[in-house]
């Protein structure tokens, strides 16, 4: 295993600062609709919208296109890396292939909190129009996947990925059973030798309604599954939230915001750190 795949837990592998978007942009990136306030109703009133529906947020063709994002609330986030090890074993990864890795951080005022980092599903991902055989795409949905049939492995963009979400696979993917998706982009299981994998927020799961392994697994409902087109967000515990308003009321942030990736990733902070200033993401 080379030392470059090597993940250091304690720094963060995202840099740069963190922006605040405006209403303005919040608004144009987060449709309110009347289908989308129905979603929210009919999740909050069902019984069974708990761990790990996501029924209302799937296909419908009355619906406009999903549009995939995803929160991650600091303030509940405790460093238990369930969302990590659910990810691995449900996507027959090794140890150090982390589709979410959670960091430890230290605040201006130094105490710890932690940081979850998925791939962001940038807008405008700049790893995919490096890649010299087209082997990173962006679905309609906003997801950004890699075919590793096509993939070379030549590693530029992980280069490119200013979070440095992707990793290498230097060595042969571990034994996995008969899959209940085909083997494909949105969902590669078992990884190919000699290719670049990502988080693909199990993209292969939405559309039957299931919520990501880390959404599902997470004890502290810290991840909420979003869309952009309904404007609505849930969790493992079926809360659910009108995203946009979400976002605004909990100052959310996204990272890198000035590199013009446009991040699918919120942060909502918490434990008092300073997101904006804090020399620990700088």
């Amino acid at each position: 295993m080379s030392a470059d795949s090597q993940r250091d837990e304690t720094a963060p592998e995202v840099a740069g600062s963190p922006v605040r978007p405006g209403r303005r942009q919040f608004l144009g990136r987060a449709a309110v609709a009347g289908a989308g306030l129905g979603v929210l109703g009919a999740l909050v009133n069902r019984p069974d919208a708990a761990r790990g529906s996501a029924a209302e947020m799937s296909a419908d063709p009355a619906q406009p296109v999903r549009q995939w994002a995803m929160v991650i609330d600091l303030r509940a986030c405790n460093g238990c890396k369930i969302c990590t090890a659910a990810c691995q074993e449900a996507h027959y990864l090794h140890e150090d292939q982390t589709w979410i890795h959670v960091f430890t951080m230290q605040g201006a005022s130094g105490d710890e909190y932690f940081m979850p980092r998925p791939c962001m599903m940038c807008e405008d991902p700049p790893c995919v129009p490096v890649c010299p055989v087209s082997a990173n795409f962006r679905t309609a949905e906003g997801l950004t996947l890699v075919n590793q049939d096509r993939c070379v492995g030549t590693r530029i963009c992980m280069n490119a990925c200013p979070y440095q979400a992707r990793y290498f696979n230097w060595e042969a993917p571990r034994p996995a059973p008969r899959q209940p998706f085909p083997q494909e982009p949105a969902w590669p299981v078992p990884q190919v030798e000699g290719t670049v994998g990502k988080c693909v927020e199990c993209a292969a799961m939405l559309p039957a309604g299931k919520l990501p392994e880390c959404v599902s697994h997470c004890p502290m409902g810290a991840i909420y599954l979003g869309d952009l087109a309904t404007d609505v967000a849930t969790n493992a515990f079926g809360d659910t939230v009108k995203l946009s308003a979400f976002l605004q009321d909990n100052d959310a942030v996204t990272f890198k915001e000035s590199y013009g990736t446009h991040p699918r990733v919120f942060y909502i902070p918490g434990h008092g750190q300073d997101l904006e200033n804090d020399p620990g993401v700088a």
